[in-house]
């Protein structure tokens, strides 16, 4: 029919806008995130763009989740507010009769959020602690920026350097306050630069510098002058990680039910059932008075939403910690929120007939 077509063409106008803006918020919260934690020294400024990828893979299931509702939400709503959908009930349109298009749109999205939730997120999220591990196990020089002290793992040693040429390896006016044989000493260089051994041993060279060492507080001080000064540089080990729920395949959650495994699976499946029923809720939900104001159905389709979303966490939390089963945990929600969708439907079916009568 004519409504269906131009309804489908509505529906994904809205949801591309809708989905851009909701990619462009988590892209930059996100990249703030992870540019505060290069600039730390936690990551490798390399390492930012592939981990802001794998963030936003794991973000796409609930993403698209919202765009689905929002999208319908809202393109329905403009249709109460124009006078749209008077017109199409005055020609024996049913409300009823808008679940198929909204089915036919929301479908494709419903099995896009089941890959992701199942199969890509946890891929993404594996692929990211395995990324963080590597950059743990750098090492000491590899952590520092220019203008930044940084301090070594085991505490002995603080670099600050004023400048580094990526492309010659090069470090100038070198900073370095280190602690040996219990004695407190600081370096200063005018240049440095990374040195591997015929065994493989890398070392930090220190060229035309001097060491001050003495203690705290004390006029005591010995100064040494030096041409070339190395130290080695020791690669750290990154510590072993047990792998987490969110990094197991679906496969393996199935193949070990225990609470924690399950819970974990309780929310990957409940992603795209969530989602398509928010997307049916969004039907009754759209509903708006053209002669009032708009923004109490807002509100009540975001504090559904909410609602809707934080009953998937709880759920979550209590199949892990063995109070609850996981089938009522799976299906007790939803089955709520199907009940809750189909009393706003007959509600909102009983008004349109009375609506009839009095006419």
């Amino acid at each position: 029919m004519i409504f269906r077509k131009a309804l489908l063409r509505e529906f994904t106008t809205a949801a591309i806008g809708i989905f851009l803006v909701l990619l462009g918020i988590t892209l930059t919260t996100q990249l703030v995130r992870l540019l505060g934690q290069a600039a730390n020294g936690a990551i490798t400024s390399t390492g930012v763009v592939a981990l802001l990828g794998l963030t936003m893979v794991n973000y796409l299931p609930v993403l698209l989740s919202l765009t689905l509702f929002i999208a319908v939400l809202l393109t329905l709503t403009r249709g109460y507010r124009d006078s749209e959908m008077v017109v199409w009930f005055s020609c024996g349109v049913s409300l009823v009769q808008w679940v198929r298009p909204v089915l036919v749109f929301a479908l494709p999205l419903v099995f896009t959020i089941a890959l992701l939730s199942t199969v890509l997120s946890p891929w993404a999220v594996s692929k990211s602690e395995e990324l963080r591990r590597q950059m743990d196990s750098r090492d000491d020089v590899s952590t520092v920026a220019p203008g930044v002290f940084r301090e070594s793992r085991q505490g002995e040693r603080v670099f600050f350097v004023e400048e580094v040429s990526g492309s010659e390896n090069l470090v100038a006016n070198v900073f370095v306050s280190s602690i040996q044989n219990h004695r407190a000493g600081v370096m200063v260089a005018r240049r440095g630069f990374q040195e591997t051994a015929e065994n493989g041993d890398r070392f930090l060279v220190l060229l035309n510098g001097r060491r001050y060492e003495g203690q705290p507080g004390s006029a005591e001080y010995k100064i040494y002058e030096f041409e070339r000064y190395a130290m080695r540089i020791e690669t750290a080990e990154a510590a072993v990680r047990a792998p987490t729920t969110k990094t197991t395949s679906t496969l393996d959650l199935l193949r070990a039910p225990t609470p924690p495994n399950l819970a974990e699976l309780s929310w990957r499946l409940g992603l795209p059932f969530s989602a398509l029923i928010l997307s049916l809720l969004a039907i009754p939900l759209s509903f708006v008075n053209p002669r009032a104001g708009r923004s109490m159905n807002l509100v009540l389709a975001l504090l559904v939403f909410m609602t809707y979303s934080n009953l998937l966490s709880i759920v979550q939390a209590s199949i892990a910690q063995s109070r609850l089963s996981f089938a009522a945990g799976i299906w007790g929600v939803h089955l709520c929120m199907l009940l809750l969708l189909l009393a706003l439907f007959y509600r909102r079916l009983m008004v349109f007939s009375v609506f009839r009568l009095i006419r």
